[in-house]
């Protein structure tokens, strides 16, 4: 006999008003973009390194992993919307080169006083898992018409997160990953394909895309979203805790709410390059 489909959970109504205001204040901050966009990815970036600090790192050594994570990506950041808001000239290149020269320097620095090899390897992977997502949204939202695209992603990947969860709760089934998240099934799966592919591709024919390409990123996106979700369900089972932060009321911690983005963002930045290059 099939495993009955779980109950949905008492705190669904404030998972679903948190997600409302989170989703209220990201709008309005992609419409506004420039240095509105980058100053709050510059926060949420800081506030990440500190959850990832706690989920992989000693307590007694989480201020230099945080600052260690993040002076790099600040910098990157920094200079990446300088550079599209004023003429690039040779100066800031020097400049640019020199400071991150200095803060990778720093970084090391601070890193190797983290802890033990495994604990610097973890602070090392956090400035890749968390700068080069940082990075890319920005470079996205900073395109032409990155204000669309960067609306289309975060259609894409909640519907995603909304439709893997009403249909992993609804139809049940067998376990995508027991070991790793025991509550994701292959129904949420493949139920948070089918709405991203939807959504995406009604959203690429509304502003003038092609649906199909639109459908088949969306739905390239989701499957790498969910990996992510994957990714970070694999740290916290590591870590021993079931959320990696209490920051949202009914969500948890920031990597809880946005790991999908931090596989998706690197990868539409990649098919948005081919795209363009081709």
């Amino acid at each position: 006999m099939a495993p009955r489909p779980a109950r949905l959970p008492a705190d669904l109504g404030v998972r679903a008003a948190a997600g409302v205001v989170m989703a209220g204040l990201a709008a309005v901050v992609i419409f506004l973009g420039g240095w509105y966009f980058a100053i709050v990815m510059m926060v949420v970036l800081v506030l990440l390194a500190r959850e990832w600090a706690k989920l992989t790192m000693g307590a007694s050594r989480k201020r230099y992993a945080i600052v260690g994570v993040i002076l790099l990506p600040l910098l990157l950041m920094a200079l990446l919307q300088y550079a599209v808001t004023t003429a690039p000239d040779q100066t800031l290149a020097l400049v640019g080169g020199a400071l991150g020269a200095v803060l990778l320097l720093v970084s090391v620095f601070l890193i190797r006083r983290v802890g033990g090899w495994s604990e610097r390897l973890w602070a090392v992977v956090g400035i890749v898992y968390l700068g080069v997502p940082a990075v890319a949204f920005l470079a996205l939202r900073d395109l032409p018409h990155g204000m669309q695209l960067v609306f289309w992603l975060v259609i894409v990947v909640v519907a995603t997160d909304v439709f893997a969860y009403l249909t992993g709760r609804s139809i049940g089934g067998p376990k995508l990953a027991p070991r790793i998240s025991p509550g994701k099934t292959w129904s949420g799966l493949a139920g948070g394909a089918a709405g991203a592919l939807i959504l995406g591709g009604a959203f690429a024919f509304m502003v003038g895309w092609g649906w199909l390409q639109g459908g088949l990123f969306a739905l390239i996106l989701a499957l790498v979203a969910q990996s992510g979700d994957l990714f970070e369900s694999f740290i916290k089972r590591r870590a021993g805790v079931k959320d990696s932060g209490h920051l949202i009321p009914g969500h948890g911690g920031l990597l809880d709410r946005l790991d999908g983005y931090l596989f998706a963002v690197p990868t539409l930045a990649l098919l948005v390059a081919i795209d363009r290059a081709l």
